[in-house]
């Protein structure tokens, strides 16, 4: 018996274009029963990352497939195939790197390695959606002398920064962002160097304050105004928006805000013509507002969804969706008297005669650094199988 224990170093989200490094650990327990004829034998250990793509069949018509040659290999149990047993298509992987051959462990002893992988930069992100999916995983193979392979799945998320691909690194390493707490050593710096860069992009981007006032009305006149300080934020900011009835000549009861993507299948890839875009709320706020002047919200962008991106196969866009109850007749303020010798309470109408109407503000959703979605990511960074 051998176990099999392969860890992220640093945790389970990452750029495209960084890189990805695991390490793997075979041990041979060490029992009270353990004898010298108690050691293992490992043929070998490969490790490979590839990107399995799912689609919807009822949303998405893909053109058949040519490529036959996993099924082929599926049934040769000498043949290392990552992604052997899974649903959808390859669509992305990296050159398979061998591990060892011909490992021997004693009872008791342990040997460690380590798998290094630059991530495609030009890969889609790993995406959950209604009509596809993209999942990513680093996928390590190992086999027994005379016993059939055996894979270790590590599942891990990747985010993609558009625009990443065409910056320059600085020509002059001198010049370059340097961290003193990391290792002199050329690979790590060029990787801390990508994820400072990505950091500075996003920033530059997000960074920018800029106005935005909207007059909010319907068919009768106006019903307030709404204001809101920029439309392109990374996952993990707020998104916060204030609205200002006073200015208003139509009664707002009620008002709702919702923070939703916008997922769309490219009109080739349809599986019906003209058939509907998939909405998905994330957060959600919603207010009575009658008589009030004044109103904000505050919604959070999760860490643990999608910023925009677009394939050949789908589009995911954001959005704020807002929801307005409006009175059709004045509702008047109620007032108390100034001698009035005793207390009064006011009660609402118990009928009002309703408007309803909705309205969507464009909004662009970003990728933020991978270090922070990694400590509140669901993923496991630790896996382990027995051999």
């Amino acid at each position: 018996m051998i176990d099999v224990v392969a860890k992220l170093v640093r945790g389970p989200v990452f750029l495209a274009g960084e890189m990805l490094e695991c390490f793997i650990t075979f041990t041979n327990p060490l029992s009270s029963f353990s004898t010298s004829a108690s050691s293992e034998m490992l043929a070998w250990a490969s490790a490979q990352i590839h990107c399995q793509f799912h689609t919807s069949e009822n949303r998405v018509l893909l053109p058949p497939s040519e490529d036959t040659k996993h099924d082929v290999q599926a049934e040769n149990e000498t043949v290392f195939v990552p992604n052997r047993g899974e649903r959808g298509q390859c669509i992305l992987s990296t050159p398979p790197k061998i591990l060892f051959c011909d490992l021997r462990l004693d009872p008791g002893e342990s040997k460690s390695y380590s798998y290094c992988e630059t991530l495609p930069i030009d890969g889609p992100p790993s995406f959950r959606g209604q009509s596809v999916k993209y999942v990513y995983k680093l996928t390590i193979g190992c086999q027994r002398v005379n016993s059939p392979i055996k894979l270790l799945r590590m599942p891990f998320r990747v985010l993609v920064l558009q625009g990443l691909k065409d910056s320059q690194f600085p020509q002059d390493d001198d010049m370059a962002p340097s961290n003193p707490f990391l290792d002199d050593d050329e690979s790590i710096r060029k990787d801390s160097r990508l994820v400072d860069l990505a950091t500075e992009l996003l920033m530059v981007a997000t960074s920018r304050r800029n106005v935005h006032l909207f007059n909010i009305s319907n068919s009768r006149g106006k019903v307030g105004t709404f204001c809101i300080f920029k439309t392109v934020y990374k996952i993990g900011e707020d998104i916060i928006g204030t609205f200002n009835f006073s200015e208003g000549d139509i009664p707002c009861l009620q008002y709702c805000v919702s923070l939703q993507t916008e997922e769309s299948v490219q009109e080739e890839f349809q599986r019906r013509r003209g058939q509907p875009v998939s909405y998905s709320t994330h957060t959600r706020h919603q207010e009575s507002c009658l008589h009030t002047s004044r109103s904000n919200f505050s919604l959070p962008i999760p860490l643990s969804s999608t910023p925009g991106f677009a394939t050949n196969i789908v589009t995911l866009k954001w959005r704020l969706h807002f929801e307005f109850v409006t009175s059709r007749e004045p509702v008047e303020v109620p007032t108390v008297p100034e001698n009035q010798p005793e207390s009064m309470t006011w009660t609402g109408a118990e009928q009002i005669d309703v408007d309803t109407f909705s309205w969507n503000l464009p909004i662009k959703v970003l990728p933020t650094n991978p270090v922070v979605a990694s400590y509140v990511s669901q993923i496991s960074s630790t896996n382990s199988i027995t051999l």
